[in-house]
């Protein structure tokens, strides 16, 4: 179903039909994007109903001041970061490094594509969150600036340097793994 479709139900007063194809439309991107985000796929999925919980009491809240898709990407996006912020009060009050120490990866392995995708989602989960998901939207989502900085309420010229600091970062985390013999 076409965003514009969902936006005649929702205009005529037909919600559900209108969450149902917001539902359909997004829901698989929706995932991958949180999953990219947050780095687990039980985290994501209970993050995606949270996602799908704030979108259908929003609801009847869109103005259409912005486009269906960066309205939704916004509320997934602003999810997953209060999370992420959440995450890391959690892990600096405990004091827990070992959900971190559990995304760093064992150097002693030879490089495969599966110890590669475990290295570079490391290094985004170093990244500040704002950095983390403009990185994600714009590397996995393959987002266009202008829909980034519509999503995060920001300038574009903001976002691409922020883009560039976080590839930066990854850049110098992955060299610096690749390097290391321990």
């Amino acid at each position: 179903m076409s965003d514009e479709e969902i936006i005649s139900l929702f205009r005529d007063g037909d919600y559900k039909s209108a969450f149902n194809g917001i539902v359909k439309s997004y829901s698989e991107r929706l995932y991958w994007h949180v999953r990219s985000m947050v780095g687990s796929h039980e985290d994501a999925d209970d993050l995606i109903q949270d996602i799908f919980i704030k979108i259908w009491a929003a609801l009847p809240s869109f103005r259409g001041e912005a486009q269906l898709f960066t309205w939704v990407w916004r509320i997934a996006t602003n999810e997953a970061l209060n999370w992420l912020k959440k995450q890391r009060i959690r892990n600096f009050v405990r004091g827990d490094v070992s959900e971190l120490a559990s995304h760093i990866p064992d150097d002693n392995v030879p490089l495969d594509a599966d110890r590669a995708d475990r290295m570079l989602q490391s290094a985004i989960n170093s990244l500040p969150p704002k950095q983390k998901a403009v990185f994600v939207m714009r590397y996995y989502d393959e987002m266009k600036y202008e829909d980034i900085a519509e999503v995060l309420g920001t300038g574009v010229s903001s976002l691409k340097a922020s883009y560039h600091f976080a590839y930066e970062k990854v850049k110098a985390y992955l060299s610096e793994k690749m390097d290391d013999p321990d």
